[in-house]
């Protein structure tokens, strides 16, 4: 056997797994059809967690008060800022009786931990249904509520929603950060959908509050400053406890960083929580991402050396097909269209920059929240 027949069967391999990603999680999730959440209004305790968001506040706040839902609490938690947070957060509550501040002063401790912060406020919630945003964000809907709420039950005590980032027109940076937040929701959706819930998002993420105490909050993560959401979700979910909720007036929007500096930092943080899922969910997220990066890396050596060309070809146009209609059906479920044109670009792209945030925390870390 020659070096290359050797490369050839690693990358037969190789799109075998590709393919039974495609396959068994993501198409299940692309053409799954969900159904709509109850209609029985609850009381619900939206909580918002804010550092330094001032600004951010006067624009996205009255959003999640002009909701239309009958019963609903807004938990603003002020998390030890440095500029105006706290007095925006007083003026909305002195005209709006449903908000409740939680002002939490730096102990040392917890020092700039998040985490401490929102336990203090589930703490004050007066509601068993809670539901998380950031102060960046905006729901699309005034049935933002309505949408992520209907999907509890006496078994879903989990509720996992889609958070896009805004357009910015004629941003490839901006098409690289919503194509790496889409990819990512395809594949804790998908993997969910399947039993295998491994995250959530914060920005659009709903729990009870009953589930937060039984796990002892935050308590076996507390040291780790980033994984409020994803790694509480983590340690929580399982198979029968989890709803998805992407119904579009479910959404919710963000901000996006606009420099590539920005987001990088951003993500080095997000991904460095990976390293404390649990095992399962590590094995088969490192088999996904090594897929990715070899099905390139080989195709592209075997496709120059011509070595029997014409099934590694046939081999890439199956994966390419396989998973550009996986993402077709997601995007339309997501609002992400315009994405697509872009995809073996974006991918190429998003492959590479994960490797190099792998490499660096695996150099150096970072440790704050925000």
């Amino acid at each position: 056997m020659t070096f290359l027949d050797f490369v050839f069967y690693i990358f037969i391999f190789v799109v075998c797994i590709q393919v039974f990603f495609n396959l068994f999680f993501f198409r299940a999730f692309a053409f799954s059809k969900f159904k709509k959440g109850a209609s029985e209004s609850i009381p619900v305790s939206v909580i918002i967690c804010a550092k330094n968001e001032a600004d951010n506040l006067k624009k996205f706040l009255p959003s999640i008060i002009s909701q239309d839902y009958p019963m609903f609490e807004i938990i603003l938690i002020n998390d030890a800022s440095s500029d105006k947070t706290l007095k925006v957060m007083q003026s909305f509550a002195s005209t709006n009786d449903n908000i409740n501040i939680v002002n939490v002063k730096n102990i040392e401790a917890f020092w700039g931990n998040k985490k401490y912060a929102l336990t203090l406020g589930i703490k004050v919630a007066k509601y068993d249904y809670l539901l998380f945003t950031d102060a960046d964000c905006k729901p699309v809907s005034k049935d933002w509520i309505t949408e992520m709420s209907s999907h509890f039950s006496e078994n879903n005590s989990i509720v996992l929603g889609y958070s896009s980032y805004k357009k910015i027109k004629k941003s490839l940076l901006n098409k690289l950060i919503r194509f790496e937040t889409l990819l990512t929701a395809i594949h804790y959706f998908s993997f969910a959908y399947r039993g295998l819930t491994y995250m959530g998002v914060g920005r659009n993420l709903a729990y009870k509050k009953s589930e937060f105490f039984k796990a002892n909050g935050f308590m076996d993560h507390m040291n780790i400053r980033s994984g409020d959401d994803d790694l509480f979700i983590n340690q929580i979910a399982n198979s029968n406890n989890t709803a998805l909720c992407i119904s579009h007036n479910s959404f919710t929007e963000s901000i996006p960083e606009t420099t590539f500096k920005k987001w990088y930092k951003q993500k080095r943080r997000h991904i460095s929580t990976a390293n404390y899922y649990k095992l399962h969910h590590k094995v088969l997220l490192a088999c996904l991402y090594l897929s990715h990066l070899f099905f390139w890396v080989l195709a592209i050596a075997l496709l120059v050396t011509t070595y029997k060309w014409p099934i590694v070809l046939a081999l890439v146009l199956l994966r390419i097909a396989l998973q550009y209609i996986n993402i077709a059906f997601s995007t339309k479920k997501l609002g992400e269209k315009d994405l697509l044109p872009l995809l073996p670009f974006l991918e190429l792209f998003l492959i590479i920059i994960q490797l190099t945030i792998f490499i660096n925390n695996r150099i150096s870390k970072t440790n704050h929240w925000k």
